[in-house]
């Protein structure tokens, strides 16, 4: 299997990024060499806001699972420490308050799925899950991190734990990572029909094959890069025309375009470049 380091994501998707470090500490931290196939990067975020105070955190969907211990003020839904979060159609948003900790592990596209057995369409669109697909026993150990712990003991930690449900790569899932990647590094392809003529794959094996792994369709998955390259452009200052920033990403015309970016970011692209972040 090649080398997917830092292939299969990247750190788009964050609304507002340089307003949300003001608030949270975000800091991405590697996993082991035999968790990579399946898990892209751990994550932990920590905040201690003012009393009285909240932030509104809103981040644009990835095609990615995430399994997470979660400590201090917890999102909705949440109520035992570790969690498991499905791929997400739409925007995720979660306010923030007093103070918290938060530590995860990102699945690559379509790793969750493979690295459990799960199938990945069961979890679409599920914002906290039990994690049911790992033993009482991982979940124990699982539950034991916080912030008494170094983001590098909880790394060591958390490769302890998922150690045990590293297998080999399935073909299927290494067809998948090929052609997320391909998705990913070639902006020029706008279309699923060019992907597939791209990577060889017919369409319903292309079809079934993210149904199972994803989560998400092979459309969904390119739309929501070309969403990812235009809110970064916005925030980080992008000045001219809406016509030329979609065209730059391959939408037919202005109005293609600020139809699905409202759909996802929720304001159209013009209202996002000039509104001021929502913070109480």
């Amino acid at each position: 299997m090649a080398d997917r380091k830092n292939a299969t994501a990247t750190t788009a998707g964050v609304l507002r990024p340089a307003e949300l470090a003001r608030h949270v500490e975000l800091t991405r931290l590697p996993c082991s060499a035999p968790l990579s196939p399946w898990i892209e990067n751990y994550w932990l975020l920590l905040w201690d806001l003012p009393s009285g105070s909240t932030y509104a955190s809103s981040t644009l969907p990835h095609p990615a699972c995430t399994l997470s211990v979660e400590r201090g003020h917890l999102r909705e839904g949440v109520t035992d420490p570790v969690v498991v979060t499905g791929v997400l159609t739409r925007r995720f948003d979660v306010r923030l308050a007093h103070s918290g900790w938060v530590f995860g592990a990102k699945f690559r596209p379509g790793g969750f799925a493979s690295f459990t057995g799960t199938h990945a369409r069961t979890l679409r669109d599920v914002f906290v899950a039990p994690p049911v697909a790992f033993s009482t026993e991982t979940v124990g150990s699982l539950a034991t991190l916080g912030s008494h712990l170094t983001p590098d003991e909880c790394r060591l930690h958390m490769d302890a734990a998922l150690r045990p449900y590293v297998r080999g790569v399935e073909p299927d899932y290494s067809t998948v990572l090929d052609i997320i990647e391909v998705m990913l590094h070639d902006r020029s392809l706008v279309r699923v029909q060019q992907v597939e003529d791209r990577c060889g794959i017919a369409t319903r094996r292309l079809q079934r094959l993210f149904e199972k792994l994803v989560g998400a369709t092979p459309k969904w998955v390119l739309a929501r890069y070309r969403i990812h390259d235009a809110v970064t452009d916005l925030d980080n200052g992008y000045s001219g025309s809406l016509a030329d920033l979609a065209a730059r990403y391959g939408w037919f015309d202005q109005a293609h375009f600020t139809r699905e970016f409202t759909e996802l970011v929720g304001v159209p692209p013009g209202t996002y470049a000039q509104a001021r972040p929502t913070e109480t």
